[in-house]
């Protein structure tokens, strides 16, 4: 029990973390056109041991990492400029929220050292704990935004899955909320609907006779709360999911859902369009 307590402060503090951008670009002009952002899922992997050599915790991480690529190719370090500099604080923003995952791998094995010790104590086998994250980047020239599912195994029936979403604004260089998009206007309540009616879809693929055979029953108060979960974009539009227990049982999986930017447009504000690249198209 220990053990999942710290684990799940381990996961909160990284959520937490996340929170916080630390720089308000809001009012900053944006970098010269000889500046170019550019976004790579980079993998990070550490292996701790125990001082007679047992694996502790095995992590594995695909962490996005911004830089500023300069016109002839290179990637720009220091700034020379007021428009270099501010390039560089965006990367820094953003980068900033990915660099606590280094720090779990020892946090974790803390928490499996525990557990060991207590297992070879109380006659059982012990084992290593597993830590993985996988990520998606989608990137325009206003947007990253990022889709991870995050999986961490320390010894239970199965490990526990969780669906993650970071959203960037390249202009502000700052980290935001799906809430913007509409400016006050209606994409909250149209959301909601689209995701009620593809539930009953996803429901029935399922083999469930109706939606409260597949979720839990309070399904509605958590789709009509789905700002709060992985939003997500790319190519086709937004994505929100839901991880397993939040709006069904583990043996249910993930729950996705899709909506197309034709489907979103009518329904966000000017700053939403722009930042989706959508204030030019139809």
């Amino acid at each position: 029990m220990s053990a999942m307590i710290a684990l799940f402060l381990v996961f909160t503090a990284l959520v937490g973390c996340a929170g916080e951008t630390g720089v308000n670009l809001k009012n900053a002009p944006p970098p010269a056109e000889s500046l170019v952002f550019s976004v790579e899922v980079e993998e990070y992997e550490e292996t701790v041991r125990d001082e007679d050599g047992a694996v502790l915790a095995e992590c594995s991480y695909e962490l996005p990492v911004m830089r500023v690529l300069t016109a002839d190719g290179g990637v720009l370090e220091t700034a020379a400029t007021a428009e270099q500099e501010r390039a560089l604080a965006v990367t820094e923003a953003f980068n900033a929220r990915f660099a606590p995952w280094k720090s779990n791998p020892q946090t974790l094995a803390r928490s499996a050292k525990e557990d060991r010790a207590f297992r070879n104590e109380s006659g059982l086998e012990s084992m290593a704990y597993t830590d993985d994250l996988w990520c998606a980047v989608y990137r325009t020239e206003t947007l990253v935004s990022v889709s991870g599912t995050y999986s961490t195994w320390t010894g239970g029936a199965h490990p526990n899955s969780i669906l993650m979403s970071w959203n960037f604004d390249l202009e502000a260089g700052e980290f935001f909320e799906p809430e913007i998009l509409d400016e006050g206007g209606d994409l909250r309540e149209y959301v909601q609907l689209v995701l009620l009616s593809q539930s009953l879809d996803l429901a029935a693929e399922n083999g469930a006779s109706s939606t409260t055979g597949l979720y839990w029953e309070d399904y509605e108060d958590i789709l009509a709360d789905w700002t709060s979960y992985a939003v997500s974009f790319d190519e086709a539009g937004m994505t929100v999911g839901f991880s397993p227990y939040e709006l069904a049982c583990y043996a249910a999986g993930p729950q996705v859902f899709r909506l197309t930017y034709d489907q979103l447009r009518p329904h966000l504000g000017e700053h939403g369009k722009a930042l989706l690249g959508l204030e030019d198209a139809g």
